[in-house]
């Protein structure tokens, strides 16, 4: 079992560099530096390698702190009305459970399983033996140090604290075990990528219950969810033999893995269906310009749906907020200076706001795929001029579609701040107003410049460039960062005007130089 577990890893790890090195020769800047024979690079190899195992190591940690400090530890403070130490248990308890069927470990079909037992041959019922078990060590061993740290933070004693992955992980093999019991007896295959609708369900209540029933001080007795929580380790324990006593893995996998190559097939036709359902098909929509704006004005108006309204939507939810806000300062007027403070300190806020109601990710897909996925390929398509004056067209129109909601936004901010007390200079309210515009515009100018300048689809319509995916999580990761500011309107208003300037620039710039390069289908 070693030894198949040393080649699945070795598996594993192979395509794991020759992903990390497909993506860095994506990269503008080391396309040219790096050499064609890239996968024979030794240096590059052991690069990727490091990167590999770096990332292995940080995928047992990074998901359990975010779960203790998000859904546990975090949710726990929101709730004064129940005792620290009961809500945590009380968490736990509940969101072990739905975790335990959601989450198998055993029932998760992917292309490493592909690989190894379809391709290569492998031992199924060893492969499989290797990769839970070690899949169940990485449970424990990640669990451990934040099940310590959270713990006893909210007062749960130390002896419990140390089994909390072992209650964890019981619960997850007692349900890989019934349901191998389950395809012994019905011959049903469960995948958690297609889970049932009524585990769906389940899953609901329990995240109703979790989070419901403390919010009006009903919690369980930490007593009752620590019991609860232990019944795991022994159920665990007993369920383990049925586990390594099971043969027909390769049967299960078989039907698992056939499922995943149905599952992308069916993904791609959903995904065609989907864009089908949203363009008008309504033969009168003309246009009565001519060149590039009629091009354009017949892609807005058959996707009406998907851009205009949403976009109209989303500024009637802000606009619905907006008049709540103005309501509750009307009827409860001691909230106004907190609500002032709020207002004028926490603009940068908005920032992560913008950027989540932004619809240029929309825009640009639906560019490519009902569009671009058919003109990009004539060369006058991609002519600097040409490339220069459609991305022009394009940007004036994702900036009128995102204008809307931040229309709204911006001047629901300046009543707020004006029916909250107001402010001593009146500059604030048109700064206010006008930095909300240009955080807007400025999301908009962002995406349409990575999609020209880092095209990031294929002929499948599939995103196979690392470097824009490494750029939207960077986006996200400054925009969520920008919640953490406290910065008076002038200052951060100002700056954040200047900077939509020179970024529109710029990015005009390398848009014209480059996007004829770079503005094509990827292979």
């Amino acid at each position: 079992m070693l030894k198949t577990l040393r080649i699945s890893f070795a598996l594993r790890d192979t395509y794991r560099v020759n992903g990390i090195l497909y993506s860095l020769k994506q990269v503008p800047l080391l396309k040219r530096i790096l050499p064609d024979a890239l996968y024979q690079v030794r240096e590059l190899k052991i690069f990727a390698h490091v990167i590999a195992a770096i990332w292995e190591f940080i995928s047992i940690f990074l998901g359990k702190f975010l779960y203790f400090l998000v859904m546990i530890f975090g949710m726990s403070f929101l709730y004064g009305r129940a005792p620290a130490d009961q809500a945590f248990l009380h968490f736990l308890l509940l969101l072990t459970f739905i975790g335990a069927y959601l989450n198998t470990s055993m029932f998760h079909p992917t292309r490493d399983k592909y690989y190894a037992m379809i391709l290569m041959r492998m031992d199924a019922r060893s492969y499989t033996l290797a990769h839970y078990g070690y899949a169940i060590f990485k449970v424990i061993v990640g669990f451990l140090p934040f099940a310590i740290l959270f713990g006893l933070l909210r007062g749960i004693p130390l002896w419990f604290c140390l089994l909390i992955p072992f209650c964890v992980a019981g619960a997850k093999i007692t349900v890989a075990a019934y349901a191998l019991r389950d395809y012994e007896k019905n011959g049903y295959v469960y995948n958690e990528n297609k889970s049932q609708k009524r585990l769906w369900l389940l899953a609901g209540v329990l995240l109703a219950l979790a989070y419901g029933l403390p919010a009006v001080g009903i919690v369980l007795p930490a007593a009752v969810s620590i019991g609860l929580l232990l019944v795991w380790i022994p159920l665990g324990a007993l369920s383990v033999r049925r586990i390594v006593s099971f043969r027909d893995y390769r049967q299960v996998n078989q039907q698992l893995l056939s499922q995943l190559t149905n599952q992308m097939d069916a993904i791609q036709k959903a995904k065609k269906t989907a864009v089908e359902k949203v363009i008008s098909t309504d033969t009168s929509i003309t246009s009565r310009k001519k060149g590039f704006e009629y091009l354009n004005e017949l892609f807005i108006k058959r996707h009406q749906k998907i851009l205009w309204k949403s976009t109209i939507q989303i500024a009637s939810v802000c606009g619905f907020l907006v008049c709540g806000v103005l309501l509750a300062l009307f009827l409860v007027p001691d909230i106004k200076p907190g609500v002032n403070e709020v207002v004028f300190n926490w603009l940068p806020y908005f920032g992560f706001i913008l950027y989540a109601i932004n619809r240029g990710t929309g825009f640009t897909q639906a560019l490519f795929m009902n569009c671009d996925h058919s003109l990009l390929t004539y060369s006058f398509y991609k002519q600097p001029k040409w490339i220069l004056k459609l991305f022009q067209i394009r940007l004036r129109e994702i900036m009128k579609i995102n204008a809307v909601p931040a229309i709204v936004i911006g001047g629901g901010l300046a009543l707020i701040l004006y029916a909250s007390g107001g402010t001593d200079n009146p500059l604030n309210y048109v700064v206010l107003f006008v930095s909300v515009l240009c955080m807007s515009a400025l999301f908009s100018i962002h995406y349409l410049t990575m999609y020209y300048l880092l095209q990031p689809y294929n002929a499948g319509t599939e995103i196979k460039s690392g470097t824009y995916r490494i750029v939207m999580v960077a986006t996200y990761l400054v925009c969520y960062s920008m919640m953490q500011l406290r910065m008076p309107i002038l200052v951060f208003g100002a700056a954040c005007i200047v900077f939509c300037i020179l970024y529109s620039v710029v990015a005009c710039f390398l848009a014209y130089r480059f996007a004829p390069k770079t503005f094509h289908l990827r292979s």
